[in-house]
């Protein structure tokens, strides 16, 4: 597979605080890639950066761009949405569709107003007067227009409720995402995006703590719910975290045999949030 994407010894710092830390990323065409971290983790830098809407130290290539230097050129192949509520109000749709096709050079306006079609978004009305559900319509058929080779969402659908947020991944998966497309997604709800991601990054602190594919993450990261007279036994084992609620005892392993852990009781693959927490909480 094609990198889009490498960073090494990638640095930003803010004075005398560091937001990123000598970080090695490599990203890879087709990919879906959840970058996941807490507040102030760095997340937003590392996006910035490969933006180009910031500078930074250490090496950064992005589809063959230094990003800070080339940015007007980059930007040619990048779509970037921040949060499905910054549309300008003030326009109405019609408006904002000849305000991305003045300013994007990959934007199909016929294809913008087939996709609207199939909605009841009208494109007479300002965007104040729309629904959210109608500016995440809005906003898809925006971004779905746009021939880039990289989508970068931050939040995207911030202020949502979950019908609207299984919609509008559903339908950028069906109506975006191809092979020869990347998309890279921050959000803070890990588990509704779990199962779309092919590769996954945690950020803490400024540093890339883990950087893999989900299919690895599956075979790796076990969670063994053992009973009373097992655990010792599962201690024994070095569990990366423990845990105990309601009476049961839970352990996070990485890297065991499963045939191991299944001597000890149930063992079964860790979701997002779980490997998120015990990332965040480690040394």
């Amino acid at each position: 597979m094609t990198n889009i994407i490498t960073a090494q010894n990638l640095s930003k710092s803010y004075g005398s605080f560091q937001a990123l830390k000598n970080v090695d990323l490599t990203i890879q065409k087709g990919q879906i890639v959840g970058i996941i971290g807490a507040n102030g983790a760095g997340k937003t830098t590392l996006l910035n950066s490969i933006l180009g809407l910031s500078s930074y130290d250490g090496e950064l290539d992005v589809l063959g761009f230094a990003p800070y230097d080339q940015r007007d050129d980059l930007m040619k192949h990048i779509c970037f949405i921040s949060d499905v509520a910054t549309l300008p109000k003030w326009m109405k749709v019609n408006e904002a569709l000849d305000f991305v096709e003045g300013v994007h050079i990959s934007f199909d306006r016929e294809k913008a107003l087939g996709f609207l079609a199939d909605t009841s978004v009208p494109l007479d009305k300002k965007i104040r007067h729309l629904s959210k559900g109608m500016v995440v319509q809005l906003h898809l058929a925006l971004i779905m227009s746009i021939d880039a080779k990289i989508l970068v969402l931050d939040e995207p659908t911030l202020g949502l409720d979950i019908i609207y947020r299984k919609k509008f991944y559903r339908q950028l998966l069906e109506d975006f995402f191809d092979e020869d497309r990347t998309i890279l997604i921050t959000t803070h709800q890990v588990d509704e995006i779990e199962n779309i991601l092919s590769q996954v990054v945690f950020i803490r602190e400024g540093n890339i703590v883990l950087s893999a594919d989900m299919e690895d993450i599956a075979e790796k990261w076990m969670v063994l719910n053992t009973p009373q007279e097992n655990i010792d036994a599962a201690r024994a084992l070095s569990p990366v975290s423990e845990q105990t609620l309601l009476g049961r005892t839970s352990f996070i392993f990485n890297g065991k045999a499963r045939s191991e852990l299944a001597e000890l009781g149930d063992v079964s693959r860790i979701s997002l949030s779980d490997l998120f927490v015990t990332l965040m909480d480690g040394e």
